[in-house]
């Protein structure tokens, strides 16, 4: 484990760095993308423990990070998703669906970061008590309205991600069971009643 306190940019998302792929295994750290003050990260481990398949990729209008939302309520912008056409038999009983869960999987974020800085809240915090899509293994999920569907692809409306993303999952969202309108956050309560002050 290391602790850097050399100024960087920031450590989510950004443009690929040279010589990254889209295998699973790729380890993409933080010294690519820089480090802020009080940010720890850790060596990656040789091999990883299992392998995925990318089912698709993400079609948004966003190439670079400064551009891209923090979140998909930020932006009410159609997005595409590009299902692998041989897949399409698996969308079979989605007709009528109104929100769905995509995970996907984030492979130009640093995946050795431990604790993070970010800009908007300016404190060190627990890499999965964060949304970051820097993390071990840089898996995002977004629940996505969706507007259209047509072959083997989807118009949606809830993304946060750059263009060409992978897509590793689509699951439907269940109002009933996904819905937990009493969870919180401690920090971000606590960073909320702060300003109330």
């Amino acid at each position: 484990m290391r602790t850097n306190m050399e100024h960087g940019s920031d450590a989510a998302g950004g443009n690929r760095p040279e010589g990254a792929t889209d295998t699973p295994s790729a380890g993409i750290g933080a010294s690519e993308f820089g480090v802020r003050p009080g940010e720890i990260t850790r060596a990656l481990p040789e091999r990883p423990d299992a392998g995925l398949y990318f089912i698709g990729r993400l079609r948004t209008p966003w190439t670079d990070r400064a551009s891209c939302p923090k979140n998909g309520r930020e932006s009410e912008e159609v997005c595409t998703v590009e299902l692998d056409p041989d897949l399409v038999p698996a969308l079979d009983g989605l007709e009528g669906t109104t929100h769905l869960w995509l995970l996907y999987w984030m492979d130009r974020a640093p995946r050795d970061l431990l604790v993070q800085v970010p800009r908007q809240y300016g404190r060190g915090r627990g890499t999965f008590a964060l949304r970051s899509p820097a993390r071990p293994n840089p898996i995002a999920m977004s629940a996505v309205r969706l507007v259209g569907m047509e072959g083997n692809r989807l118009s949606v409306i809830g993304l946060d991600c750059l263009d060409g993303t992978p897509l590793l999952d689509i699951k439907p969202y269940f109002a009933s069971t996904d819905c937990h309108p009493e969870a919180v956050v401690g920090w971000h309560c606590e960073r909320r009643e702060s300003f109330v002050k």
